[in-house]
C-alpha cells in the first residue's frame, strides 16, 4: 500500500486585498477578528494565538516559513482555496505573490479548490438574530464567467512546475457542485462546460484534467447548495474523484451538545459518511480529516453564545492526540479502498477563524503537525 500524499487546504485571507478594502476598510484582514476573538462559555480556547505571529501570507518569505515547516512533517501539498466570481479572482495574492515567489516553492505542490459558494458578510456577522447576513458575492457563475475563469486556471496555475498533477493531469476541485451546476444552468450545460474547460487543458499540452468533487450533504455556509445523491451526479459530470472539506459537512450541527461537541461521534459520523461515498461512488474518495471547528471568531463578541442564534455552532476542539487518532482512522480507510493514488486531505492548514489550524498555536505548539509525522512520514 503506497503512502497516502498529505493535502492541507490553504484558506487565504491572511493578507491585504482589495475587495476586503472596499468592504470592511483599507488595511483589513482576518487577523483582526482572531485577536478580538474571547472565550464565549466555560472551557472555551479563544482567543488562539500563532506562534509565528500576525503575518502577511502574500510575503514569499513568510510563504516559506510554512512551505519549510509542511515538507519537514510530511504535507506534501496545499489544495489552495481559490475564489473566482462573476467579475474576477478574490484573494489571489497568497498563492501569486507569496507562495509561487517563495525561493522553496518546489518542495510542495499546490493545486486549486474553487470555493465557489456564495461570500456573505461574517467578518464579524453583526447581528446573530439575522439569519440573511448582506450578500457580498453570489458564488454561482455564468458560462462566460466560467470560461474566463477556466482559462486563467489552465494559463496562470496548470503550467507551474510544483501543480499537482495525477497521471499528468491538474488536479482542479470544485467544492459547491450544486452552485456550479446552478450558475451554469442544469447538468447537460455543466457537463458540455466542463468538457470546454477540459479540451482548453488538452490545447495547452496536458493529457486532461484530473476533476475532484467536493461531496458534502449538510452546508454549513448561508444559503449553501446540497446536491442530493452526490455519487450520480459526480458520475455524470464526469468527475474523476471525490474528497470531503471538513468534518461538520456530514452531520447536523443541531444534533449535536451545545456549544462543546462530541469530538469522536463528529469524527465517526463522518467516517461513517465516508465509507458509504466508497461504497457508492464510482471514483475513488480521498477522505478527510479536520483539525477542529470553532467559527465564533466570525461573530460579534458581546453578544451570547446561545444555540439558535446564527451562526452559532457547537465548538469542536480536537487535541493533538486525537487528531493523531483521526489520521490513523484515515489511513485505515485507505487499506481498505486501495486506490492508486491515496490521498489524505486535512482541513486545514490556517483555518484561523474556523478553529481548524495545523500550524502552530500558543496551546499546542507543532503537536498537530507532528502527529502527521508520526503517522504517515515524510515523503
Amino acid at each position: 500500500m503506497p503512502r497516502p500524499r498529505v493535502l492541507a487546504y490553504y484558506f487565504p485571507d491572511w493578507h491585504r486585498d482589495a475587495r476586503n478594502a472596499a468592504w470592511f476598510g483599507e488595511g483589513w484582514d482576518e487577523w483582526g477578528l482572531l485577536r478580538s476573538a474571547r472565550p464565549r462559555f466555560e472551557g472555551h480556547r479563544q482567543p488562539r494565538v500563532p506562534v509565528l505571529g500576525y503575518r502577511d501570507e502574500a510575503d514569499p518569505t513568510q510563504a516559506a516559513v510554512d512551505i519549510d515547516l509542511a515538507h519537514q512533517h510530511g504535507v506534501d501539498g496545499f489544495l489552495v482555496d481559490f475564489y473566482w466570481y462573476d467579475d474576477g479572482p478574490y484573494l489571489s495574492g497568497a498563492l501569486d505573490d507569496g507562495l509561487l515567489r517563495a525561493p522553496n516553492r518546489d518542495l510542495i505542490d499546490f493545486a486549486l479548490m474553487w470555493a465557489n459558494h456564495e461570500l456573505v458578510d461574517i467578518f464579524p456577522l453583526a447581528d446573530p438574530a439575522d439569519r440573511n447576513p448582506r450578500r457580498l458575492k453570489d458564488g454561482a457563475v455564468d458560462r462566460e464567467a466560467f470560461e474566463r475563469m477556466a482559462a486563467h486556471v489552465v494559463d496562470r496555475y496548470f503550467s507551474q512546475p510544483n501543480y499537482l498533477r495525477v497521471e499528468g493531469k491538474p488536479w482542479f476541485s470544485v467544492y459547491e457542485v450544486g452552485n456550479l451546476i446552478a450558475g451554469l444552468g442544469g447538468l447537460d450545460e455543466t457537463v458540455d462546460a466542463l468538457r470546454w474547460f477540459e479540451q482548453r487543458a488538452i490545447d495547452a499540452g496536458f493529457p486532461g484534467i484530473h476533476l475532484d468533487a467536493v461531496v458534502w450533504g449538510f452546508g454549513v455556509l448561508p444559503a449553501a447548495v446540497s446536491v442530493e445523491a452526490p455519487e450520480r451526479v459526480v458520475e455524470k459530470l464526469g468527475f474523476d474523484s471525490a474528497t470531503s472539506y471538513v468534518w461538520v459537512h456530514h452531520v447536523d450541527v443541531d444534533d449535536f451538545e451545545f456549544p462543546r461537541g462530541d469530538l469522536d461521534r463528529l469524527r465517526n459520523t463522518a467516517f461513517a459518511e465516508y465509507e458509504r461515498y466508497a461504497r457508492e461512488l464510482t471514483v475513488p474518495f480521498h477522505p478527510n480529516v479536520t483539525v477542529g471547528w470553532d467559527s465564533s471568531p466570525r461573530t460579534r463578541q458581546d453578544v451570547p453564545y446561545l444555540r439558535g442564534r446564527y451562526p452559532f455552532t457547537p465548538v469542536w476542539d480536537q487535541s493533538p492526540r486525537q487528531f493523531e487518532h483521526a489520521l490513523r482512522q484515515a489511513a485505515h480507510f485507505h487499506h481498505r479502498h486501495p486506490t492508486p493514488y491515496p490521498i489524505v486531505t486535512i482541513n486545514a492548514w490556517n483555518e484561523w477563524t474556523e478553529g481548524s489550524v495545523l500550524l502552530p498555536d500558543a496551546d499546542h505548539g507543532l503537536g498537530y503537525l507532528e502527529a502527521i509525522k508520526r503517522v504517515f512520514g515524510t515523503a
